[in-house]
């Protein structure tokens, strides 16, 4: 059996209600939890483009992506390898600065993580960091000294390296290409 890994799954979708709910349930009946879910319309806003992050092995991925495929308001899937694609998240951390001596130690850390400072008050500091999953846990292990006082993170999102793109293997350009370029 193969090793159980987090796999991202670039899926090209019919802008339309009830469309992302097709296609989560798929993942919840085959019995895959979904580890991270990022969504947004694409360069044509009739389609949008979903992120998703299922550990799984290689086998049961390939068998994810064709069932993905046969949905029908599905128009690409694409596996983002962490070799042939570009990854990032962002994270917003609300962290804990009582004194200023804490504010300053916290606004170095910022600056070695070319985190973005987006709000200031009194008693805290909320930064923006965006970057691939090292990046960010490092950052919130880091800040967790400090007191993080609430998180929020994104989902991965990816696109692949170079001139490849989701649009390359459409059901439109090359129907139901099961197995092919999927791995």
């Amino acid at each position: 059996m193969d090793e159980v890994k987090k796999q991202t799954l670039a899926v090209l979708v019919d802008n339309e209600a009830g469309v992302l709910s097709q296609v989560t349930r798929l993942f919840s009946r085959k019995g895959y939890n979904i580890e991270s879910l990022a969504v947004g319309v694409a360069n044509d806003p009739t389609t949008s483009r979903i992120t998703i992050e299922v550990l799984a092995d290689d086998d049961h991925t390939v068998l994810l992506c064709n069932q993905l495929r046969k949905l029908f308001p599905v128009h690409s899937v694409k596996l983002m390898t962490h070799s042939t694609s570009i990854r990032r998240e962002l994270v917003l951390l609300k962290v804990s600065t009582p004194t200023s001596e804490r504010r300053n130690e916290v606004i170095q850390i910022a600056n070695i993580f070319r985190a973005s400072i987006i709000d200031v008050s009194v008693g805290s500091l909320t930064l923006a960091v965006i970057g691939d999953e090292q990046k960010t846990e490092g950052i919130t292990n880091i800040l967790s000294e400090f007191e993080i006082i609430e998180r929020v993170r994104t989902g991965v999102v990816a696109l692949e390296r170079g001139n490849i793109t989701i649009y390359d293997e459409t059901k439109e350009k090359g129907e139901f290409n099961y197995g092919k370029n999927v791995l």
